[in-house]
């Protein structure tokens, strides 16, 4: 669990650290201006993004009857950061797998890679699909009811 959060508490970490010479320096809108910066990125980069993620066993359960596609993931990846915020709303429409909570999720994610634990891996129909387009993995969503 303390892993997910390291690379945002640093970067709110780093952010303080680096606003503290403006604000020394009497220029406390610089100052705020950085710490914004780095809290954004620190919100960038933990699992706050992402919709709440569930057990592989409970995504597949959920997939088999809804169809709809699993995404595994991991906080501080950029692709599944960029696969989350092009999907926009749609993301809370499919079922998110936590790769580094859940150990029968990362090792769904090897046998479909060659042992690696690539992400974002979206499994469609029992097929995985290694880092795909977000505009083709909105297409595998059946229809809104």
């Amino acid at each position: 669990m303390t892993r997910v959060w390291m690379s945002p508490i640093l970067l709110v970490l780093s952010g303080a650290a680096v606003a503290t010479g403006p604000a020394r320096s009497g220029d406390p809108v610089l100052a705020a201006a950085l710490l914004a910066l780095f809290v954004l990125f620190a919100w960038m980069t933990s699992p706050l993004v992402f919709p709440r993620p569930v057990t592989a066993a409970e995504a597949r359960r959920r997939s088999a009857a809804d169809g709809r596609p699993i995404v595994y993931w991991r906080p501080g990846c950029t692709y599944c950061l960029r696969l989350r915020l092009r999907l926009g709303r749609d993301a809370s429409r499919l079922h998110w797998v936590d790769i580094w909570r859940d150990p029968a999720g990362a090792a769904d994610v090897r046998a479909a890679n060659d042992g690696d634990e690539t992400v974002p891996t979206v499994l469609v129909a029992d097929r995985p699909h290694t880092n795909p387009d977000p505009s083709w993995v909105r297409e595998q969503l059946p229809p809104a009811a």
